[in-house]
């Protein structure tokens, strides 16, 4: 076959018009750009499904626990509002009920001389310098708080240190 311009043709055919044989380059660029288009828009639908489950990461654990579930029920059923509701709940500081409420039962029973199933939870077993320096900040001392028990009259309990209660309501 001969390769010259067909009569009826232009002579000046456009830099995108590949002669038969050779490659499409305008093609393989914009597959390459479509296909990075589809994975850089991917990523960005999972980094903003997964917002809420970030925020709530900080949270308390039952707390980010119902935001993932709302997460996944969002992702496979595609209903939006399951997403919403996760991020406002993520959002939202809930209080912490549960430690309060362990604390008043375990005093009702020490109160009521009944032996607790649950092991008191205990503080941290190394007190770190900003604890200490927040410690000297506000005067509260362990060695300062026998003295003043001492002080007030009141005798010294003959349990360890160690299962002391460290913090106070």
């Amino acid at each position: 076959m001969a390769d010259t311009i067909n009569p009826a043709a232009l002579h000046h055919l456009p830099r995108f018009i590949t002669p038969p044989g050779e490659t499409d380059v305008l093609m393989v660029v914009t597959g390459i750009l479509l296909l990075l288009g589809i994975v850089a828009f991917g990523i960005l639908f999972f980094k903003l499904h997964t917002l809420p489950e970030r925020l709530a990461h900080k949270s308390q654990k039952i707390q980010f626990e119902i935001v993932a579930v709302l997460g996944l029920i969002a992702l496979f059923t595609h209903m939006h509002i399951f997403w919403v509701i996760g991020l406002l709940l993520a959002l939202i500081d809930l209080p912490d009920f549960g430690t309060m409420m362990s604390r008043i039962a375990r005093s009702v029973e020490k109160i009521a001389g009944i032996k607790s199933t649950e092991p008191a939870a205990e503080g941290p077993s190394e007190i770190t310098p900003d604890v200490k320096r927040a410690r000297e900040a506000i005067g509260t001392h362990p060695q300062r708080h026998d003295r003043d028990r001492a002080v007030a009259g009141i005798k010294s309990e003959s349990t360890p240190a160690s299962q002391k209660e460290t913090s106070h309501a």
